[in-house]
This record gives C-alpha cells, structure tokens and sequence, in this order.
C-alpha cells in the first residue's frame, strides 16, 4: 500500500511540525480481523499543545485506530511508542447508561476512581456544566452529557486528550462551542488533543492537522492544504472544498446550555443577554450544548 501523501514540515501546523518530541507515535500500525485489515500502514505523532483530527468515512477504521492508540486493540503490525508514564484522558464515542439506574452526575464522575467532590466540581465548571453535579445524568441535554464526559476525562489531569466524536448529539451552534472550548482546554493546559470527527464544517478551523483516514491514511497535513486535496475530495465530494470556511463564526457573542444568545465576555468576565440579526441551522433531533 503507498504512503499516505503528506506534506512537507515546514507546510503543517502544529507543535510536531517544530519538532518537539510528541506524546504517543505510531509507526506502519494495522489491525486484522477476520482476514480483513481495518487499519493499514499507519504513521500519526501527537505532540503537547497540538490538535490533531482523524477524519474519514464511516467504516475507514476512527476508532479502530484510537483504541490501538489507547492500548485496547493489541495492533497486528506496527508499533505505538506512548512517552512513559503519559497520562490520558479519554472520552470514548458512545457510553450506555441505563436510564432506570437513578445515576447522578457526581456518581457518573467517579465510577472509575474516588475523587474528591472539590476535584468533580472544578472540572464541571471547566467544561460549564457546574450548576449540574447533583442532577441525574438522566435529565442532561445531549450537549451537557458531552460536556460531563470531557470533565469526566479532564479528571486525570491529562496531557493528551483522546476525543471519539466529541461533539455527537449536539446541534450545529453547540458544536462550534465544544470544539471552541476544547481549543481552550488545550491552551489551558498545554495538552495535546487527538480526536475523531465527522463535522467537516466546524472541525477544519478548530485544529492543527487533519488526517484522513480510510483504512490507510489518504492525505495528512494542515486544515487549508487537506480541503482541497484529491482524495480528501474524492471521499467528501465536491463540495468538501468549501467546508474549511462554512463557519467562521465571527461575532461578539456566545451561548448558553440553553441554546439562549448571550455576548461573549468582557473584562469583568460577565455575560449579558441580547438579540442579533442572523440566524443558525439546528440539526433535527438533537440538543443545543
């Protein structure tokens, strides 16, 4: 199979491209199953403070190759080099709670591990589900529960961030917010951020380098070089060319849980609530963030 195009060093974004040592490395890295390889000839370094998108198709092998990432698929060729003693977070694509279990938010947080209430509440805040600790998860909006989730990883005080489809269940307004506060995060902390996405239209202004994977990588390097690649166009189509620049969202507000429009902070930290003239798209079915 041949090398995923990539462009050159000096081309890419990101931390890895100034040459800093990364946190987690993969070198020719595949999975069999069944006969059949879901992942192929795989290189990806991740470096502290640097974004890294995994994007692809349905089926091109995501999450397959988070989880070898993790250490929960053993890789059938390949090696992954993680730097020792790496801490991680992980916030995987999909958890199954069952709704008649009455599971609270504080619960939820420390099913793996005792935390202290004062370590629980700081991460809420972070993420701006605070105000949430004592609900039952049962009563979150779909953008709150993926806001518990990333605390819920930030608990480990990670230096990398692994992400599986971060921003699921939420509508379009709320996406751009959660990637916007996972650009936060990783300047707050200085980690290192590898996620999958299948949000072309928010994901290619929100991080360093993209890969495209499906089954093998077909192009890797910076956001505006990936967009009008050929096989980036050949999977997404024509119109992929135009997704790097469908929300740049440039205006002074932000908004609440509640989908509600409030002006982005001032000096004081204070928001204040108004109107504005346009408008959003909202995906049906699903909850604001």
């Amino acid at each position: 199979m041949p090398d995923a195009p990539v462009l050159p060093a000096d081309e890419r974004a990101g931390v890895t491209a100034r040459g800093a040592d990364p946190l987690i490395s993969a070198r020719g890295v595949g999975v069999v199953r069944g006969g059949q390889w879901l992942i192929r000839s795989i290189d990806v370094d991740v470096a502290p403070g640097e974004v890294v998108t995994v994007i692809g198709p349905n089926g091109g092998g995501k999450t397959t190759l988070l989880r070898t990432l993790l250490g929960l698929i053993r890789p059938s060729a390949g090696v992954v080099t993680r730097r020792p003693r790496l801490r991680i977070g992980y916030m995987p694509q999909r958890l199954v709670i069952d709704r008649v279990l009455p599971l609270t938010v504080q619960r939820l947080m420390t099913l793996t591990g005792r935390r202290s209430r004062r370590d629980v509440a700081a991460a809420l805040d972070e993420t701006g589900v605070g105000g949430r600790i004592d609900a039952g998860v049962d009563t979150l909006s779909g953008g709150e529960f993926q806001r518990v989730m990333l605390a819920r990883a930030l608990l480990m005080q990670p230096q990398l961030l692994v992400l599986d489809e971060p921003v699921q269940g939420v509508d379009f307004t709320g996406e751009a917010d959660l990637y916007r506060l996972i650009g936060q995060i990783r300047a707050r902390h200085g980690c290192g951020v590898l996620m999958v996405s299948h949000d072309l239209h928010v994901v290619m202004a929100s991080t360093d380098r993209v890969l495209c994977l499906n089954q093998h990588l077909c192009c890797a390097g910076a956001p505006h070089h990936i967009s009008r690649h050929p096989e980036y166009l050949r999977l997404f189509g024509p119109r992929a060319a135009q997704a790097y620049a469908v929300y740049e969202h440039h205006h002074d507000h932000a908004h609440a849980l509640s989908g509600e429009v409030v002006q982005a902070p001032g000096p004081d930290g204070r928001h204040d609530c108004h109107g504005h003239g346009h408008h959003h798209r909202q995906a049906p079915g699903t909850d604001s963030a």
